[in-house]
């Protein structure tokens, strides 16, 4: 934590604070260019935000979405320019996460094995499955909703929930490395990751409504819950890659479940 700073999410009265956490957080969530934060807040200090970052990213794939039915593309089409769309503002960052992680955890004997096998730049055949099935189901759950307003509450409730659990992991787990992205992000207190959370809470029933907010969010605690413990046992921590499968994981759960209750 940086000296002399504070470990609890910024007050109201310190508005440019809320700003400059925002842009820590999408600089490392995304890859549009922005000019480094000003105040010097680490990231672990900033990650509340993170939930905020995914939701102003579910709002650009969910423009995506509608501009893709105005030019009257079909429904499936216009899910995959949503979902593309989100690729293109973080880099594929999570996607990367998601296809390496499934390629360690399910190609490598032990330990050791499996953290290098993530590090590997080519992607395995558990990677390239893991893709499809992530993409697939998103795709066809969007295209199950249909419309353009729920699909948009579906996208951004599922981007700011995908992002706003990864705080309380960073706090549940060790970093399975000493180096690397993930260790970089550093260790939340639990008032910032419980933040986090609870604006991915609020995020997600505004934009799912109370019951189906609820089921997506009581589906993503279960994912996010189970993905903690898959890391713990393979790999003993978290790893940047596995950040981005969870969030993967969340994002996926969310879309089906909101498509569940949109039939």
């Amino acid at each position: 934590m940086t000296s002399g700073m504070s470990a609890e999410p910024p007050r109201w009265s310190e508005a440019a604070t809320w700003w400059e956490d925002f842009r820590r957080a999408a600089q490392f969530l995304t890859r549009v260019p922005l000019t480094p934060p000003a105040v010097e807040r680490t990231l672990a200090e900033a990650s509340w935000a993170f939930p905020l970052v995914g939701a102003a990213i579910g709002l650009a794939a969910g423009i995506a979405y509608a501009i893709a039915l105005a030019l009257h593309l079909p429904p499936a089409a216009a899910a995959l320019i949503a979902l593309g769309a989100g690729v293109l503002i973080t880099g594929g960052l999570h996607e990367d996460g998601l296809a390496d992680t499934a390629d360690g955890f399910g190609g490598g004997a032990e330990r050791e094995a499996k953290l290098v096998i993530m590090r590997d730049s080519r992607i395995g055949n558990y990677g390239v499955l893991a893709l499809l099935f992530s993409i697939g189901l998103r795709a066809a759950g969007l295209a199950a909703i249909g419309g353009r307003g729920h699909v948009l509450g579906a996208l951004i409730a599922a981007h700011a929930v995908g992002r706003g659990v990864l705080p309380l992991v960073l706090r549940a787990l060790p970093p399975a490395r000493a180096d690397g992205l993930g260790a970089e992000a550093g260790r939340p207190e639990p008032a910032i990751a419980w933040s986090a959370a609870g604006f991915a809470a609020l995020i997600a029933l505004f934009a799912l409504d109370l019951l189906p907010g609820l089921t997506a969010l009581a589906a993503a605690a279960l994912s996010t819950v189970l993905g903690i413990a898959l890391a713990r046992r393979q790999i003993g921590g978290y790893t940047g890659d596995v950040l981005g499968a969870i969030e993967q994981s969340g994002e996926t759960v969310m879309v089906l479940v909101a498509a569940a209750w949109a039939m």
